[in-house]
């Protein structure tokens, strides 16, 4: 068998080389010409599969090594018989933690203490969830909306989204891209519901760019206390004015953890298999599953909990290595920003992180845990 793949999905080569042969190419590069004889499709959000990619292939299972199905036509797919696979939650640590640093750096600047503001979650999903169970355990008050969450449950957790806007501090979306029905979510943020949210309020988008109306956020930035937005319409040509109004912007990465990455490899691995009837043979490497990559010391610090957040993940820098766009022509930001993708370094979740700390550091350290560090107590170096 032939499979064709995204070049940015990990260890795909290690994991499909089972198959047959495993031809890697960037993701806006995968066209049907290239698949003509290939019987595997694996993909990345930035690929849309469709009728137009698929028909007169060979292809009879694609995968999406991403937690979203809106770049995929499965309803084509089911036409066609062919398979189909994508990896749910894969990378929901990942765009947690991403979310939690944000919120740490501009508490930090803004000098306002987290537990002081409300955030407001829209989408608590699997990505949602954790976010909620991380600024639970840092004390955030915290509203959820969640529309067919509700439907289903009929829970009282679950806000309607006006009252959700007019009390949050922070509202953070992760939501799916629907553009009609019930449920849509294009252009949910726009000039309506800005005005609705409080003086100063925070935005922070993860989900997909065009979730957030971006003209309607140029022209309310001024209401807003915080802007971030790893996500951006019209990726990868993305608008450098936006840019340049965002407190952090970074090149749709929130989810591009190495772990986050693997797993998804790992969930499409095993779905492959199952398709094609294969008892799976690939495992992720137990060595990468438990090595810890850094120990940060937090003893002396004012603020051990910011500081091993930061530490471990500098959410600083990936802004700044978006910010060269600014200076750019058009027609070369968006090789820029895909570069950026394609180069991310290796970026690993807290689990992997051990944080020294005090034993009367006690209430911090037990906070940093739940936030899935490694902790280790020292010797208080005074007694």
């Amino acid at each position: 068998m032939k499979v064709v793949a995204d070049e940015n999905i990990a260890f795909v080569k290690e994991a499909f080389s089972e198959f047959g042969e495993v031809v890697t190419v960037p993701g806006r590069m995968i066209n049907r010409e290239l698949l003509a004889d290939a019987n595997i499709l694996l993909v990345r959000s930035i690929t849309p599969v469709n009728r137009e990619l698929l028909e007169d292939t060979t292809v009879k299972f694609v995968a999406s090594a991403t937690i979203g199905v809106d770049h995929v036509d499965t309803e084509y797919l089911k036409e066609k018989s062919i398979g189909f696979a994508y990896a749910p939650g894969s990378n929901a640590e990942s765009v947690a933690e991403y979310v939690i640093s944000a919120l740490f750096l501009l508490s930090s600047k803004m000098n306002r203490p987290l537990q002081q503001m409300t955030l407001g979650i829209v989408g608590v999903g699997n990505i949602g969830s954790k976010v909620y169970r991380y600024a639970e355990a840092l004390g955030i008050r915290c509203l959820l909306n969640d529309p067919p969450k509700k439907k289903m449950t009929d829970s009282e957790i679950y806000i309607s989204l006006n009252q959700l806007v007019e009390e949050s501090d922070i509202l953070t979306f992760h939501v799916p891209l629907i553009t009609s029905g019930e449920y849509n979510t294009y252009h949910l943020v726009n000039h309506e519901l800005i005005a609705r949210m409080k003086k100063n309020a925070i935005l922070i988008n993860t989900s997909r760019g065009k979730v957030f109306d971006e003209k309607s956020i140029r022209a309310e930035r001024a209401r807003l206390g915080g802007l971030v937005l790893d996500v951006w319409e019209n990726e990868p040509n993305i608008n450098s004015e936006i840019f340049k109004i965002a407190d952090i912007g970074t090149p749709h990465i929130a989810g591009y953890s190495s772990d986050g990455k693997i797993r998804g490899t790992k969930m499409i691995y095993d779905a492959a298999c199952a398709f094609f009837f294969s008892k799976p043979k690939w495992q992720i490497p137990e060595n990468y599953i438990s090595e810890v990559v850094k120990q940060i010391d937090v003893c002396s610090s004012a603020q051990p909990i910011t500081d091993a957040v930061l530490n471990a993940y500098s959410i600083e820098e990936d802004h700044k290595s978006l910010s060269e766009i600014v200076e750019m022509e058009k027609t070369e930001q968006g090789k820029f920003f895909d570069n950026l993708r394609r180069n991310y370094p290796g970026r690993r979740e807290f689990p992997h992180f051990l944080i020294k700390c005090l034993p009367a550091q006690k209430e911090e350290a037990k906070i940093i845990s739940e936030l899935g560090f490694q902790i280790q107590s020292q010797a208080n170096p005074l007694q």
